[in-house]
This record gives C-alpha cells, structure tokens and sequence, in this order.
C-alpha cells in the first residue's frame, strides 16, 4: 500500500517530491487538491509553475505525471511508467499492442515512433514530453488474450505474441506497409505458438484479418506457425479477400491455402 503524508505538505513541491520518494509517479488533480486543501486555481498555478520546471508532465486534464531528474530532458518518463494508471483515471479497459507489443516481445526491427495502446472506445492522442501514446479501438476488447509485464513502476497489461500478430493486420495502418508487417512477424513468430495462434483467431472472430496474418506468416518462412491456423480457416470456407484491401485486385494472384487475393509484392526488410 501507498503511504500518505503524515503531516500536511506545505507546497505541491513537497507533495510531488513525497510521492516520488513512495515510488509513485503519477498524482491526480483530486489525489494533490485534498492533500492540500487550496483552491483549484491555486493548485492550477502551483501546476503551470512546476510543468514550466518538467517536474510535472499532464497529458490528460486532472492527471500529473511526475518526471524524475534522469527524464527532465525527454519532459517525462516512458508510457510504460504509467499507462495502467492512465488508462485507470479514464475509466477505460486496455492493452498495449501492435507494434509496441511487439517490441516488447523482442520483435523490434525498429523502434516504434508512438506508444500503441488498444482500448474500446477512440481516445485522442495522448503526448507527454517526448512520448506520444496512440489509442486503437475495439468494440470487444474482453475476448483478447494478453499478459502482465513488469514495469518499473508495476504491471502493464500486454497483447500475447499471437493477438498482437492478428491486430498489425487489422490495424495496418497504424502498423505501417505490409513489408514491415512481415519483418515484424518473421521475429514476432519465432514467440507464437502454433495453436494459440488458431485460438485467437477463433476469439477475435475477424476472418479476414487471420486469412491475412496466415498468408504473411508463409511469406515470413513461418508456414508451421499458421498449420492449426490454416485448418480453422479452411472449416469456414471464406471468400476470397484481398492482401491489401484499400488496393485494387484485379489481375492479381489468388492464394488458395488462405483464400487470400495477392495484390501487393511483399519485401521483408533487411
């Protein structure tokens, strides 16, 4: 449990560095204004006074980062740090996925630009110094399997290898080219397990998505990854649906294993 101050602290100074000293780096407006007991318009100035400082990063009104000195540079520590508490002040279910979840499953052919979060309603952009969180929606967040990973501050909450492979599909383009989809998945497959991958796709339920995914990971040279895969999708006897599906199909190659419709010449990248 958080300890609270003992005695009333005389600043929001004092406040931020009493938390900071209980390993918290997060404080809401509500948590600051009863500690002590001053006006929401004193408090906004002691805030204004001390985000000028980049001792207090506020991504969301009524929610303050706390930066300690090695991130006063970046203008705040990582999304790692306090996403689940972010995501706990809006009220709202998550996990971190795409390529961040990726990442973190040592498939980083490249450091992600944005940190990627899936949650069930659309939420702007949140940005806190350097770092920029990008919000994905899903109607039915609930069937999604994921993980707990360690945090320097806790836990946060993870897409599984499996479900973050099927959702670079279903989000492209916050997953980017499909080349790079595919240089993501041939690292991303050495974690996936052949029958977790076909149960997630029975979870989702998005058939395009997982004809897709199936089609790449043969690409990839992952061609058992998506063996259990291969025969759920042939059971539902899909129509055919296009690689790329803002790209016109005409002409192009079909693929009879996934029932996929190759419009687009794939390159993993070096």
């Amino acid at each position: 449990m958080h300890r609270e101050p003992q005695a009333s602290p005389g600043s929001l100074t004092e406040l931020v560095d009493f938390f900071q000293a209980s390993g918290r780096y997060v404080m809401t407006h509500a948590q600051a204004s009863a500690a002590l007991g001053i006006s929401d318009e004193a408090l906004k100035k002691a805030v204004q006074r001390l985000v000028a400082k980049r001792r207090l990063a506020v991504p969301r009104r009524g929610f303050f980062i706390i930066v300690p000195i090695e991130y006063r540079q970046a203008g705040a520590p990582p999304p790692s740090w306090y996403i689940s508490e972010l995501m706990k002040f809006c009220g709202q279910p998550y996990y971190v996925g795409l390529l961040t979840a990726a990442a973190l499953h040592g498939a980083a052919h490249q450091q992600p630009q944005e940190f990627q979060v899936v949650t069930d309603r659309q939420l702007r952009p949140v940005v806190a110094g350097r770092a920029r969180i990008r919000f994905f929606r899903k109607l039915r967040i609930e069937p999604t399997p994921t993980m707990d990973m360690k945090t320097e501050t806790g836990t946060m909450r993870v897409a599984t290898p499996e479900a973050t492979a099927l959702d670079l599909l279903r989000y492209l383009k916050g997953a980017g080219h499909l080349g790079h989809v595919a240089t993501v998945l041939a690292e991303l497959a050495e974690k996936m397990d052949v029958e977790r991958t076909a149960e997630v796709a029975k979870l989702e339920g998005d058939l395009p998505s997982a004809q897709r995914l199936g089609y790449l990971l043969d690409e990839v040279g992952a061609r058992e990854v998506g063996a259990a895969l291969a025969n759920w999708v042939a059971a539902r006897r899909p129509r055919f649906v296009s690689l790329r599906p803002d790209r016109s199909s005409r002409r192009a190659a079909k693929n009879d294993r996934w029932r996929v419709v190759v419009n687009e010449k794939i390159e993993v990248e070096s």
